[in-house]
């Protein structure tokens, strides 16, 4: 960066130390951070004719006055100014709230300029800005920056027009001339100088363009580089495994396996086969097929002369994979073994000792996998269930149980495409994106509250057939904030409804690990039919005699969370439903319901997702994995996120990149990242 734009900001005329702080509130702390401190949306004061404008849009428009100004106050300082205005055949209403002192700039037959919302039905524009006079703005378009402190709008333009005006001729270009040809991209003084001073939307338009590309690839020179550092100094295990052996083991499943099962298990066995440590996503929709895909690759692992593990978030779903492992792999003499902090004593020694001797083949649990008291002989393939449940940090101890490992992560969480190459970026990442044959669609419905009688009577239906059901609330108690129903009252309220013929049971994220575990256990051996939940049933738990799902309240809920909740049911051979009960208020709660209504399919809905809720929400909360843009945005920009993740895989591989002088600031980029020196990225 040229230093002359690494100077403080008190450099630029008119800029003292108050204002100074202000600015370091924003983290603006240098002319460049100030130039390159980009507005969020633009003012538009082009001039609209009438014809144009659609009902709620913000509008500037030019007209005479026609009557006399109309001041009313009311309540504390508060009025409402009226006034009808010409403009051209229409003649039309413009309030004013709270600025009685344009009346006096209102004169009949004048003409005026105002700004403000319009109201189609009511033909009507609330106004907030007004001049007299035809429009006197230099600039149709006028930048809007996101402030804190005592820093105004005009304050913020006019130092950057003054730092623009003194600095402006340093901005060095960034990309290389190649990607600039490539794809018509601005230079970057001018797409700073259109940022911040637009003749028109196009500008705005181009400026964007350019610095989406230089965002996105800038991100994805590190995710690539960090794949490429990972590879060349993770030296893996080159696992041999036995091909007969395992070619028995696939042929003897209960069940042919699918086309995309068949892909990914090709995609694991060459990793592991490879001198390289896989470092491997695989994503699959619920139901779709994971564990056999795991038990493949251990399987593999075992006939190869080494141990495996599986990490798991919770201890049922933990003991459902060690009964699933047992019944697959114990026939072909592979020892599988559970732990859990349950485990405890004699039993616990035993199990250990076992396996530091290497008798144990395949060690099943929960993060108990990752205590100092664990070794194994020879571990050298690991699996994480649900790994976003799991740190870094614990996901990294696991993993240095061994001598570099193969590693393989496992998602029921269908991940949209476009957050899968920026999150996991420095993962390979497999799909089964295919369901086992015979596996029933799971029939969903949105009911009104008030329907909920009907509901409850489909709900008896299917447990006068043998059956179970989940009911799912979004909170655990009740709230003064929220009108929603919670998980105590619905508990109390089907007791009642339910008495003297199924019992009903409750579990919430307040139990302690034994209690929900204990409540678990119930209903999975059906001495409970009915299970009121909040949703720490999302994940894992396998009760195939469930048919029925009813959520309270979904439209408080993702489509994400809501297809993860769903797929809690639909286990067995019959056939299932969910019920989401619901009022959406909004467009997008409406339109979350009707998407779940259409389709089972978990990427569809990952993506209807992502689009409606943003990436620093599709996690729940905000993860640590979302990068944040200036410019870009994941979504919308996907197309440029993927040409700038093919070009930074290119430039990485190639020995141009790390010599070639118009790549100099790129490679410094990378260098002050931390990523060529193996440092993981924040």
């Amino acid at each position: 960066m040229n230093p002359n734009l690494n100077q403080s900001l008190t450099a630029i005329r008119g800029i003292g130390e108050e204002t100074a702080e202000s600015f370091a509130e924003m983290k603006i702390f240098t002319i460049h951070d100030l130039l390159e401190y980009f507005p969020y949306r633009y003012e538009d004061y082009r001039i609209r004719e009438m014809t144009d404008v659609q009902h709620d849009e913000k509008v500037t428009i030019e007209g005479k006055v026609h009557s006399e100004p109309s001041l009313v106050y009311y309540g504390k300082k508060k009025s409402k100014l009226t006034i009808r205005l010409f403009v051209g055949s229409y003649l039309i209403k413009v309030v004013f709230f709270n600025q009685p002192y344009l009346k006096n700039k209102m004169i009949i037959n004048e003409t005026i300029t105002v700004t403000g919302k319009w109201d189609a039905h009511r033909q009507t524009i609330t106004a907030n800005e007004m001049q007299a006079g035809p429009n006197a703005k230099t600039n149709d378009f006028e930048p809007v920056y996101s402030l804190r402190g005592k820093l105004t709008t005009k304050g913020m333009r006019k130092f950057i027009s003054i730092a623009f005006q003194q600095y402006g001729h340093f901005i060095e270009e960034t990309l290389p001339e190649i990607f600039l040809k490539k794809y018509r991209l601005l230079n970057k003084h001018d797409a700073v100088k259109a940022m911040h001073f637009p003749g028109n939307q196009e500008d705005v338009k181009q400026a964007r363009r350019r610095f989406v590309y230089e965002e996105f690839l800038l991100f994805q020179l590190k995710m690539q580089a960090l794949r490429k550092f990972e590879r060349e100094h993770s030296p893996g295990i080159q696992q041999n495994y036995d091909l007969a052996k395992l070619n028995e083991f696939i042929n003897r499943l209960p069940f042919p396996l699918t086309n995309a099962q068949e892909r990914v298990v090709n995609e694991v066995l060459a990793e592991l086969k490879s001198p390289f440590r896989m470092n491997r996503l695989l994503q699959g929709d619920v139901g779709s097929g994971k564990t056999v895909v795991a038990a493949i690759g251990l399987y593999s692992s075992v006939t190869a002369g080494f141990q495996g593990a599986l990490m798991v978030p919770t201890e049922i779903l933990a003991e459902q994979h060690v009964e699933s492992l047992k019944v697959l792999l114990e026939p072909f003499g592979v020892k599988c073994e559970l732990l859990t902090s349950s485990i405890k004593g004699k039993q616990r020694r035993g199990i250990l000792q076992e396996l530091a001797e290497g008798k144990v083949d395949i060690l099943i649990g929960t993060h108990a996998l990752i205590q100092d008291e664990v070794t194994f002989k020879r571990l050298g393939f690991v699996i994480t269930d649900e790994q976003h449940r799991f740190g870094v940090e614990q996901r990294r101890v696991l993993r240095e149980k061994g001598e570099n490992p193969d590693v393989l992560f496992m998602t029921a969480t269908p991940i949209p495409r476009t957050l899968a190459i920026t999150v996991f970026g420095e993962m390979d990442v497999s799909i089964i994106d295919e369901m086992p044959a015979g596996r029933k669609s799971i029939e969903t419905y949105w009911a009104k509250p008030e329907m909920l009688e009907r509901v409850l009577a489909f709900v008896e239906k299917e447990l006068v057939k043998g059956h179970q059901a989940y009911i799912i609330c979004p909170l655990i108690e009740e709230s003064d904030k929220l009108d929603v129903q919670n998980a105590i009252d619905v508990h109390t309220t089907l007791t009642h409804y339910f008495q003297n013929r199924y019992k009903v049971g409750l579990m919430h994220g307040r139990l302690s690990s034994d209690e929900k575990d204990s409540v678990m256990k119930e209903f999975s051996t059906n001495e409970v039919q009915v299970l009121v939940s909040t949703t720490v049933v999302e994940v894992g738990v396998n009760v195939p005699n469930a048919t029925m799902m009813v959520i309270y309240d979904a439209e408080r809920f993702g489509l994400s969370q809501l297809h993860q909740l769903r797929g809690r049911v639909g286990r067995g051979s019959d056939q299932s439903y969910c019920i989401l009960l619901a009022s959406p208020k909004s467009e997008v709660g409406q339109e979350r319901m009707r998407i779940m209504t259409e389709t089972n399919d978990g990427f569809i809905l990952s993506e209807k997702d992502l689009e409606l809720r943003g990436p620093g929400d599709f996690f729940g909360k905000k993860q640590s994995g979302v990068p944040e843009f200036k410019v870009a945005d994941m979504v919308h920009d996907y197309r440029a996120l993927e040409t700038a993740r093919n070009d930074a895989a290119m430039l990485i591989q190639s020995e141009t990149f790390w010599t070639a002088p118009d790549y100099k600031y790129l490679r410094e980029q990378l260098e002050e990242s931390g990523v060529l020196e193996g440092e993981k990225l924040d």
